[in-house]
């Protein structure tokens, strides 16, 4: 049997999840009871950020512990340099590790340490195995060619789902994450990584899940004068591939949007309270972590997606829960970062290493150190298109090369990031102290690209999409529609996109950004 006092480890990952979208820490608007659940019993991390705002770089720096300038995975394609996992670590402690769901690991590290998966990617061309695609097969649903939603130019529509209930791939990370911890290897504590699509766009759910919320009654975007004077250049490439131009503006619209999304969110949350019941005595000794990789700026300063290092997309929830080692409701205030999770997932399994990164602290330490002591950083790409952040518990300092512009607000004073200080000589002090440390972090790990001493390199400017043109989309059809559709003769388009023309725009991108030759873009 399962040794006395060791821990399981169950980690409820989500994609695309806003800081702000959990009814117990402040959202009237949402109803996440099951999370409000995790809430009550362990310890909420209100100021985590990722280390990367977009899915394959947060992931791969979870996983490995090390920062994206480390990893060498700064953007949303696949990365060949290999570092020891989390998952590996546990196995070698005596764990049992599984996952379930998306993880976007690159080609290269295949299962990653896990000693079994249920695998589920978003595209078909993500994986050469998919379990979810294999299900839908087996249970008549093989019709459905785009199982998480339409993309392309339905990204960010509100659309229903073309799954019931029972088919849908949240119930199947639940269904799969339950039938695991019943048929478990019970003389061996387990780690168990529940890894959900949403609420990623398309937002999309089943009914009626997808009609929880209605329009009129959700807040609008926030929208203050002069809100572009926040955008960088990934801003507007952003918007411009998920074809949202103008989209926050619409009042109707962008309140249905809102919609959707929280509807993912609660959809997600009903599945976890399946999860966690399904412990039963087990959760007594069951470390319990809720989070996601990125946020979601859902309209916010006029924009939607992530690449961004305000709030709305570098923060994500963070939750704790294991009696005795993280106290019941309670709140901590210090900076924490997705990097602390393979620290804290190690040190609950009675690991002596060393974290791979001194940036990753176990979240018990977190309890006892000052706020103001802790810096935290992100990054998003690199070289002409780098973005930086570096934060502690009041300031927040963010670099763009694209645009060579700087800002810095006080996050306690203005927690909706409206006002720049970075000129303002009165607070050069808090500028120079998160600059420099940015800086420093980079002279230290040797990564020096962005760099001329002690000073950000300067870098030729790229120009973003023109307004008012159809310059940037990007399409993300099933592999086999242009297919589909020369079948329908006479009506097939007079125009087909291959592959390659679909990535032109992000090759050309990655191009100047990346040191080596560009990889091929996968699921924005």
């Amino acid at each position: 049997m399962q040794k006395p006092n060791t821990p399981n480890i169950l980690f409820l990952f989500t994609d695309q999840f806003r800081f702000d979208c959990i009814a117990a820490l402040g959202n009237s608007k949402i109803k996440t009871p099951n999370i409000d659940r995790l809430v009550r019993d362990g310890t909420t991390f209100t100021a985590c950020y990722t280390p990367s705002p977009v899915c394959c770089p947060a992931r791969r720096s979870l996983s490995c512990g090390l920062p994206p300038h480390i990893t060498g995975c700064v953007d949303n394609v696949d990365a060949y340099e290999a570092f020891p996992s989390v998952m590996e670590k546990l196995g070698e402690l005596g764990y049992q590790t599984h996952g379930v769901g998306k993880m976007h690991f690159s080609p290269d590290v295949g299962d990653w340490g896990f000693s079994s998966r249920d695998v589920s990617e978003e595209l078909a061309e993500d994986s050469e195995r998919d379990d979810y695609r294999d299900y839908l097969q087996e249970n008549g649903y093989d019709h459905v060619i785009d199982p998480h939603g339409i993309r392309s130019e339905y990204y960010y529509l509100p659309q229903p789902s073309q799954l019931p209930d029972k088919a849908h791939h949240t119930r199947w990370v639940a269904d799969r994450s339950i039938d695991f911890l019943q048929n478990r290897d019970r003389s061996k504590p387990f780690f168990l990584w529940s890894s959900f699509i949403k609420p990623h766009p398309p937002f999309e759910s089943p009914n009626p899940w997808g009609r929880l919320y209605r329009m009129h009654e959700m807040d609008l975007p926030v929208l203050h004068g002069g809100y572009e004077d926040n955008w960088t250049f990934w801003n507007t490439v952003q918007n411009r591939f998920k074809y949202t131009d103008g989209f926050a503006e619409n009042r109707n619209l962008s309140r249905t949007i809102t919609a959707a999304y929280y509807g993912t969110i609660s959809y997600i949350d009903f599945h976890i309270g399946r999860i966690l019941d399904s412990l039963g005595s087990d959760l007594d000794n069951t470390l319990v972590v809720f989070s996601s990789d990125h946020g979601e700026l859902l309209g916010d300063f006029g924009c939607y997606g992530k690449r961004s290092m305000l709030n709305a997309s570098v923060r994500v929830p963070l939750i704790a829960c294991l009696p005795d080692v993280f106290p019941e409701n309670h709140r901590c205030d210090t900076p924490a970062t997705l990097l602390d999770l393979f620290p804290t997932f190690t040190s609950i399994a009675n690991s002596r290493e060393r974290p791979p990164s001194p940036e990753g602290l176990p979240l018990a330490n977190l309890l006892e150190k000052t706020a103001e002591d802790r810096i935290v950083f992100s990054q998003f790409s690199q070289n002409g298109l780098g973005l930086y952040m570096a934060a502690n518990a009041r300031w927040k300092y963010i670099y763009s090369a694209a645009d060579d512009k700087e800002w810095l607000f006080n996050l306690e004073n203005d927690p909706q990031e409206l006002d720049n200080k970075s000129g303002d000589p009165e607070f050069k002090t808090e500028y120079n102290a998160l600059k420099l440390a940015c800086i420093k972090r980079f002279q230290e790990g040797g990564y020096t690209g962005p760099l001329i001493g002690d000073e950000w390199k300067r870098f030729p400017r790229i120009e973003a999409p023109r307004k008012g043109t159809d310059d940037g989309f990007l399409f993300q059809d099933p592999v086999d529609l242009e297919e589909q559709i020369k079948t329908l003769g006479a009506f097939a388009r007079s125009s087909e996109f291959t592959k390659d023309e679909r990535f032109k725009l992000f090759d050309k991108l990655r191009e100047v950004s990346a040191p080596k030759e560009a990889s091929r873009n996968r699921a924005p």
